[in-house]
């Protein structure tokens, strides 16, 4: 059992190591490729990825028993590709208008939306420690959404950047119920959809491709940070659960945070210094929660029975 554990929070770690490299590179990108065309090429990267990953199984004649998507699973597949598709473009817009390090920061705030979620509307427990965990990462938050604390004035950015969490938050649980599917299937069809929906949004709106060169880098990074991450974070969502996971995943941000400021050079001021020491201190006690026996049982249940 402490090895399923392990191996959940190795996965989970991963595919926070992996998302981390979206909020530096994508600041960069934003200068060529307008919000929502990105948007849309990072999912759709993500997608061909998992399509390039299942031909090389098939190929290679590799077994793979994993149980594919149901139309039992219908609604929890619909909300996941609308949510992917408001999520991502909410996160660059909100780039736009605040540091690459103060977005990737406010990123934790993914954990308190997720938990509470989880909590709320699907009864999954949470422990007096992880909600300690959440206070720190809100108090966190706060700080980092006004420019100014003595007069309260809010960055609209932080507020993107929020919006992004909270759709991402709800994503997450509803990954949660297909994380006994295939997760090759369930990365291809947030990708594909997810990504067609927010290119045909982009282009409605005006938005235009003005660099060609921009859509390969683009697409090689939504298959790094969104296709292989997601596909790590559903199977570490197996074994941890919703709330647990993205604990552990609390580690993006901050791996985020290092390259953000290392590219632009970008001096930290007092409020995200303190903001960064109360994040630490949320992720820490996040990071030290342990799933329940619950969670393990029905992970092992599952693969018993697919």
């Amino acid at each position: 059992m402490k090895a399923t554990i392990k191996h959940g929070i190795f996965l989970a770690i991963l595919a926070a190591a992996l998302y981390a490299l979206n909020s530096p590179f994508s600041k960069l990108l934003l200068k060529y490729l307008p919000s929502t065309l990105m948007a849309g090429f990072l999912y759709i990267g993500a997608g061909f990825g998992m399509i390039m990953i299942f031909l090389i199984y098939k190929a290679s004649n590799l077994p793979r028993k994993e149980p594919r998507l149901t139309k039992k699973d219908l609604p929890y597949t619909i909300a996941m590709i609308v949510l992917d598709i408001a999520a991502p473009i909410c996160l660059l817009f909100g780039l736009t208008m605040t540091t690459a390090a103060n977005a990737s920061l406010l990123n934790n705030f993914e954990i308190v939306a997720t938990a509470i979620i989880a909590l709320v509307i699907f009864k999954e427990t949470i422990s007096p420690r992880l909600w300690l965990g959440i206070l720190f990462v809100t108090a966190s938050c706060t700080l980092l959404s006004f420019e100014d604390i003595s007069s309260l004035q809010f960055n609209s950015g932080s507020l993107f950047v929020l919006l992004a969490c909270i759709c991402w938050g709800i994503e997450n649980n509803c990954t949660r119920r297909l994380s006994s599917k295939d997760p090759l299937q369930i990365v291809m069809v947030k990708g594909i959809f997810s990504g067609i929906g927010s290119i045909a949004i982009g282009f409605l709106c005006g938005e235009r491709i003005l660099h060609l060169w921009t859509i390969p880098v683009v697409l090689l990074l939504g298959f790094v940070a969104y296709g292989l991450s997601i596909y790590f974070y559903v199977y570490a969502q197996r074994i941890l659960g919703a709330a647990r996971t993205s604990a552990y995943y609390a580690v993006a941000p901050f791996i985020g945070v290092f390259l953000s400021l290392l590219i632009f050079r970008e001096i930290p001021g007092i409020m995200f210094i303190a903001a960064l020491i109360l994040m630490i201190i949320g992720a820490w006690l996040s990071s030290q929660d342990k799933p329940l026996k619950g969670t393990l049982n029905m992970f092992q249940n599952r693969s018993k029975s697919s």
